[in-house]
């Protein structure tokens, strides 16, 4: 889904739960301009925001992405088989980073598992609510946190407080594959 689609999708969404703007942004606590400027936008917005704007609309983050408009039900379980996970490619929301979503069809969640492969430019840094870690699968990455850089190799570790800005990029030839959970404590749900 391009990131035109991704707005698109935000207006469709509120709009399919009769939701006003005023009632998105009491649920996100966004400004009513900001969101319409959001959904009329050829661009996404950033991370952090899209999260804020998926729990308002309560659905996941992914569907959000994937253009789903499933409401979050409790599901106890939910296997992620490989050969249906989508490569989601990198677009400008996440700075060239390809991702595969490890529990994309999960509702309810806290957490969000990612394959992340690492590009080896630093376009931009990330800062959102919650906990995140990072675990080296393959390759090396370059970890920015902060003012810290932060040098992992295979089977290298890192956990952290997501509100700091952080970002990575591969080393080597080959860009590296990361295993990332991103953990959101302030989860709202309506």
């Amino acid at each position: 889904m391009d990131e035109k689609s991704i707005s698109e999708s935000i207006k469709n969404l509120r709009t399919a739960r009769q939701l006003t703007l005023q009632d998105l942004a009491d649920r996100t606590g966004l400004t009513k301009g900001y969101l319409s400027k959001v959904e009329r936008s050829k661009k996404a917005p950033p991370y952090s925001t899209l999260n804020k704007i998926a729990a308002g609309l309560d659905i996941e983050l992914t569907s959000l992405l994937a253009g789903d408009a499933s409401p979050v039900k409790d599901v106890r379980l939910f296997l992620s088989k490989k050969e249906k996970r989508p490569l989601i490619r990198e677009t400008d929301i996440f700075a060239g980073y390809d991702y595969e979503p490890l529990a994309e069809g999960k509702p309810g969640k806290n957490m969000e598992p990612f394959i992340i492969h690492a590009p080896f430019a630093i376009n931009r840094t990330y800062t959102h609510e919650g906990e995140e870690t990072i675990h080296v699968l393959d390759g090396r990455l370059e970890f920015h946190y902060g003012d810290e850089v932060y040098n992992l190799n295979v089977g290298d570790n890192i956990y952290f407080d997501s509100i700091v800005p952080h970002v990575g990029k591969s080393l080597g030839r080959s860009k590296a594959k990361l295993l990332v959970v991103i953990y959101f404590y302030k989860r709202n749900r309506f």
